[in-house]
This record gives C-alpha cells, structure tokens and sequence, in this order.
C-alpha cells in the first residue's frame, strides 16, 4: 500500500513539473521587449502600440519622433512637420519603408509628413496627418503660422 501512495507522489511531482516547464516555454516565447514599447488607447478603448506614422514601426518607452512646431505656439492649432522616428530618421533601417498614412507614397529622406497640432486645454495633445511632402505638393509652412 506504501508503494502506492509512492508511486501515485511521484505521477503528481512529474505532472506538475511538466506543467511547470510548458508555461517557462510558453513566457519565453513572449517577446520580453513589448514591456519596454510603448502604448496607448485606441478610439474603441483597446490598448495598442505607439507606432511612428512614417514607417509603422512600434516606438520604445525612450523614442522620440523628430518634429518641428512652427509659431505661434499660444494658439489651439498649429502646423507641425513629422520626420519619423529613429528607426527611418535620419537613416532608415534595413528594409523600414517611409510610407504617408494619406497617400501612400514612398517619402523620401529629405520629404517629411505635414501635419495639425491641436493644444487642448484639457487631456493630451492631438496631432493631425493631413499629408506629406510630395501629397500636399511640398507646402511648406511659413514662420508666421
């Protein structure tokens, strides 16, 4: 009767470090660097990542995008120019594609996205893509507003 109460231990110790090692498999399958990007909410409440609107790649915690605020800055609304993120700005990565969420061109290094900046009173900021470089026929924005 000991015997089986030490055999019947013993499938129990194995199952359990079977299911041990299949979960270890299945948290080392998960990209431990999604903890370090970036997220936000999306319009219908889900979390999604940030993603830089030139080349759709994820943006870490420490990214930034390279932009351009033009003046006045007391206003609601101002111009702004998009250059992309440090994965297709000033170099792009190998095979990181500049694309314009408007158009769907290619922008070239030197192109950039043209967008609206809108300074609420409350909550963040929002930005507005109306076009690139080459889609808004290279409208550049004047010092002035």
């Amino acid at each position: 009767m000991d015997y089986f109460f030490l055999f019947i231990g013993s499938v129990i110790l194995i199952l359990a470090l079977m299911i041990f090692m299949k979960f270890k498999k299945m948290q080392a399958r998960t990209p431990q660097k999604d903890n370090n990007l970036r997220t936000q909410k999306n319009e219908s409440g889900g979390i999604e990542f940030v993603r830089c609107p030139l080349c759709s790649t994820p943006l870490a915690k420490n990214e930034d995008m390279f932009s351009r605020i033009y003046r006045p800055m007391n206003t609601p609304d101002q111009r702004m120019t998009v250059h992309g993120c440090p994965h297709c700005y000033p170099r792009p990565e190998p095979g990181v594609r500049r694309t314009c969420p408007v158009c769907g061109k290619e922008v070239p290094l030197e192109g950039e996205l043209i967008a609206r900046l809108f300074n609420r009173t409350e909550g963040k900021k929002h930005v507005m893509i109306t076009g690139c470089s080459e889609c808004c026929g290279g409208k550049r924005p004047h010092g002035g507003g």
